[in-house]
């Protein structure tokens, strides 16, 4: 299977799926303390809790938006090796 035509279409698509990544995950970790993000103590009650409503599917996106980041980035080191 020849890529090598579709080398710059994954460098684009990676980079727009890194800056979706980026700000899914920065979105998500909003009212953390650095205890928190580093698995520490903080209040008790926002160590585990259960994800519901808009929380729930921006986690599930971001679990998406990574899966296609890796295949995208596993497709453009493919074509970008054929292009050698």
């Amino acid at each position: 299977m020849n890529l090598q035509p579709w080398a710059p279409y994954f460098g684009i698509a990676e980079i727009i799926l890194a800056i979706a990544l980026t700000v899914l995950v920065l979105l998500q970790t909003k009212g953390s303390d650095l205890g928190g993000f580093l698995g520490g103590g903080g209040g008790g009650d926002s160590s585990f809790r259960t994800r519901r409503g808009v929380e729930a599917t921006m986690h599930k996106v971001t679990i998406a938006c990574s899966i296609a980041f890796f295949v995208c980035t596993v497709f453009a080191f493919l074509a970008w090796g054929q292009a050698a």
